[in-house]
């Protein structure tokens, strides 16, 4: 058996020296990898467990977290620095800028709230298509508007009727040379209350002060009026299926009395009026041989009736006036008032400024600015209550003949009613009406 010496064991020949090298070189890379647990402090005791022995490193990775942790603002001020730059250079490559941004935004807004709105107006059509408005406990069916001959009712009847879709019913009396709309009359309640006052011996112009209401209801009990007109005007502000209604017709503020008792739910009111000398003056325009003071004694006598007739109702006012300063505001609050203060169904649809460019002409607000430009600079003849001026007028009636000192006796009556219209005296309950003779 040969001799074995320790140096036998050192030859390795060629392959065993490449082995050994490559065994000595990954060993290096090992002891490099965890050269910094080499230089983490001693444990103080033997480690027992696998995780004790990366404890160290845990540990100074949860110190490198609670760092960050604890300066967030240096973080988050570094994260918006990045975002802004980033959005700056968008916007200047997109060439966008906030104006553009803002108005982007604003028609974004416009254009949903137009798409809301169009889908509620047409669900809204839609209900009152297939399901008739029915008013509950203690509400009105509909309601009438009252007011003095050209005093703006047509108009504002229109506004409230294409607008707002309250319902009239038909046939209804078309439009004429002074009134190219329509006056938005049902023809039967007018023919009606025609025939009430023609059994008294009054026309619309003429005696109206004199009407008896209760005499008016009896000849329509005893047979003396015919009240075949009536029944079929009552046969739509009756009828369920109309609800809410619109009643319109001047004469309404003469013959109201007689027609509540007939009525299966009591009406709501809109009360409209106008400048006594403006509707003077149109009347007298448009009727042959009507005076200036036979309009200004018919201004007062409708105007006193229409507050007496409905001193009990609920009654939303307004005026000529005030419905062309502003028209879409106007309209819609007394629409508002006549559904939450008098139990009114809300109206079917909602007016839109496109409705009031449809009917209002221009030209009525032009002209009336231009007459109260030229009013304000006549001469005035007194002031009631230190704030509503009355100015002079124009007329054709000598100053002291009969007809000219009645003609301005009756105009500062009216005068005097017009300012408390309005600040309101005239539609307290104990206002003092002024005597006719």
């Amino acid at each position: 058996m040969a001799e074995q010496r320790f140096s036998s064991y050192l030859s390795f020949g060629f392959h065993g020296s490449i082995c050994l090298g490559v065994f000595l070189a990954l060993y290096c890379v090992l002891l490099m990898g965890l050269s910094p647990l080499l230089h983490q402090a001693a444990p103080l005791r033997e480690p027992t467990h696998r995780g004790e022995v990366l404890q160290p490193v845990v540990h100074s990775a949860v110190e490198r977290w609670h760092h960050l942790r604890n300066r967030p603002a240096d973080l988050a001020e570094n994260v918006i620095a990045v975002a802004k730059s980033n959005i700056q250079r968008f916007r200047k490559e997109q060439g966008v800028t906030d104006a553009s941004l803002l108005r982007k935004a604003a028609d974004e807004i416009e254009s949903i709230r137009n798409r809301r709105h169009e889908t509620e107006k047409q669900a809204l059509q839609v209900l009152s298509d297939v399901m008739p408005v029915q008013p509950g406990p203690n509400q009105r069916s509909g309601f009438m508007v009252l007011g003095m001959h050209r005093s703006g009712t047509s108009m504002l009847s229109g506004l409230l009727v294409i607008g707002m879709g309250y319902k009239t019913g038909s046939p209804l009396i078309g439009g004429a040379f002074d009134n190219p709309k329509g006056f938005f009359e049902l023809i039967p309640a007018v023919l009606q209350n025609d025939e009430f006052m023609a059994k008294q011996r009054i026309y619309w112009s003429v005696n109206v002060i004199a009407y008896d209401s209760e005499k008016a209801l009896k000849d329509k009990e005893t047979g003396t009026v015919t009240f075949k007109e009536g029944k079929q005007a009552l046969a739509i502000y009756n009828n369920p299926d109309n609800v809410p209604y619109l009643q319109k017709d001047p004469r309404m503020c003469i013959t109201l009395r007689t027609w509540l008792p007939l009525l299966n739910h009591e009406p709501a009111i809109i009360f409209t009026y106008r400048h006594p000398l403006e509707v003077a003056m149109s009347l007298k325009k448009r009727e042959k041989n009507f005076t200036l003071d036979h309009g200004l004694r018919l201004w007062i006598v409708y105007n006193m009736r229409a507050i007496q007739n409905s001193k009990d109702l609920c009654r939303v006012t307004t005026s000529n006036e005030a419905v062309l300063a502003n028209p879409l505001e106007e309209v819609r609050r007394l629409a508002n008032e006549l559904t939450t203060r008098c139990g009114v169904p809300p109206p079917p649809k909602t007016l839109e400024q496109d409705d009031v460019d449809k009917f209002i002409d221009p030209n009525l607000q032009h002209n009336k600015k231009e007459r109260d430009s030229k009013e304000a600079s006549k001469p005035i003849i007194t002031t009631y209550d230190d704030d509503c001026v009355v100015r002079e007028y124009e007329t054709n009636e000598k100053p002291d003949s009969p007809v000219g000192k009645r003609e301005r006796l009756l105009y500062l009556k009216a005068m005097k009613i017009y300012c408390d219209f309005k600040n309101g005296k005239a539609f307290q309950e104990d206002y003092q009406w002024p005597e006719l003779n």
